[in-house]
C-alpha cells in the first residue's frame, strides 16, 4: 500500500469514530432524563399516598404519641 492510501485509511477510520463517539453521548443524557422522570413519577406517586387520609391520621397520630411520651 501506497503512503497515500494509509494516510486515506487512517483518516476515514478516524473520521468513524468520531461519529460513533458523537452517536453514543446522546445516550447518556436521555439515560439521565429517564432516571429524572421516573423519579419525580415515584415522587408524585408517594405524596399522594402520605397526603391520603387514612395515611396523613396515621402519621399525625404518631407525631402526637411522640410528642406527648414522657422521657
Amino acid at each position: 500500500m501506497s503512503k497515500a492510501v494509509r494516510a486515506r485509511l487512517r483518516f476515514l477510520v478516524c473520521r468513524v469514530r468520531v461519529r460513533a463517539g458523537r452517536r453514543d453521548a446522546g445516550m447518556v443524557t436521555s439515560e439521565y432524563a429517564m432516571g429524572i422522570v421516573a423519579a419525580v413519577a415515584f415522587a408524585v406517586a408517594l405524596y399522594q399516598v402520605v397526603t391520603s387520609g387514612a395515611v396523613a391520621s396515621e402519621l399525625q397520630g404518631i407525631v402526637k404519641r411522640a410528642l406527648s411520651a414522657r422521657t
